[in-house]
């Protein structure tokens, strides 16, 4: 009850910021990230947008990978109005290609463009049922997997930048607090619903997507310290968003609840504000395998910290995406 109430009036927490702190706000003490390049995906809308555009406004340079070019170029558009001086480069992507993973990798590198930030924003609900091209079931495919497999191939190169410029790098792992409405057998859900459609449960399936987000985030951060690389792992719930609600009320008793619920949601601005913060922050340097909420250190559920299902679920990983052979 007490950690709503703080939520609610918005009480800043240790790193001086809380549930209604905004993006331009978290970033305000780190006003020059002109050395710094940022790949930042599902930028073009929502709390990806306003991340890109507020880390722009700060100096950075972007990349903005995306399905839609022609959306990507809408994006960039609107914030060289804002920000005319900004560098940001749209290129191609979809998450829930392996291949396309790789030649945005390949494409990438070919930039010879340091990296000194990776935001793996971008993520989906799908309320119909579907398989890749790869053969995994889409929600997993798009929100996790995609993400691995291009944070895994990106590592290199971001360890290369810090030792090249000092500057530590940042990956940011967008989960939800959702991901504790998973409990179970992650593993054997996702084997029964790629199998099996009638098993398929919207709701449960991105659950499970975030929490891979989580488990992904505590098994990187062990493995970049057991490198030594000076690169950090941190994942975030940003929040619920405030959306338009287009329902017909009636009544004080229908009211009353509406008026509670928007009170529990966020505005765009304050859901990008634990993205920015993790990202970017003084306060955050050196802290890795963490999860934030409202810009502070939080924890995830019982199954989102077990060591052992995220060594589990790295291994699974690496052989749906092939790169255990390819490194052995």
């Amino acid at each position: 009850m007490l950690e709503t109430v703080k939520y609610l009036v918005g009480s800043v927490g240790a790193s001086g910021f809380g549930s209604r702190s905004t993006a331009d706000q978290v970033t305000s003490a780190c006003p020059d990230l002109r050395s710094i390049t940022a790949i930042i995906t599902g930028a073009t809308s929502g709390i990806g947008a306003e991340t890109a555009r507020v880390l722009a406004k700060r100096g950075a340079r972007l990349v903005i990978p995306a399905r839609s070019i022609k959306t990507a170029e809408e994006t960039r558009a609107r914030i060289l109005m804002e920000v005319p001086d900004s560098e940001i480069i749209v290129m191609s992507l979809d998450l829930s290609s392996q291949s396309s993973v790789r030649n945005f990798v390949s494409d990438f590198e070919s930039l010879n463009l340091p990296l000194n930030l990776l935001i793996n924003n971008a993520g989906k609900f799908s309320h119909d049922y579907g398989i890749t091209e790869d053969g995994i079931e889409m929600t997993f495919a798009t929100n996790y997997l995609g993400h691995f497999l291009l944070t895994n191939l990106l590592l290199n190169k971001m360890i290369e930048t810090e030792k090249e410029t000092g500057v530590q790098g940042r990956i940011v792992n967008v989960s939800s607090s959702i991901h504790s409405w998973f409990s179970g057998d992650g593993l054997g859900y996702l084997e029964l619903i790629t199998k099996n459609k009638s098993h398929y449960d919207a709701t449960r399936a991105y659950a499970l997507s975030k929490l891979a987000n989580v488990l992904h985030t505590k098994e990187l951060a062990q493995r970049l310290k057991k490198m030594e690389a000076n690169v950090t792992a941190n994942c975030v719930h940003p929040g619920i968003v405030r959306t338009r609600l287009t329902r017909d009320r009636e009544g004080i008793v229908t009211d009353l609840a509406f008026f509670l619920a928007s009170k529990l949601l966020k505005t765009i601005p304050q859901a990008a504000a634990t993205t920015c913060y993790v990202a970017t922050h003084p306060r955050v340097i050196g802290v890795s395998g963490k999860y934030f909420s409202d810009c502070n250190e939080a924890s995830p559920s019982k199954l989102g910290a077990s060591a052992g299902e995220a060594s589990r679920l790295w291994s699974f990983s690496e052989s749906m995406t092939t790169l255990h052979d390819q490194s052995s």
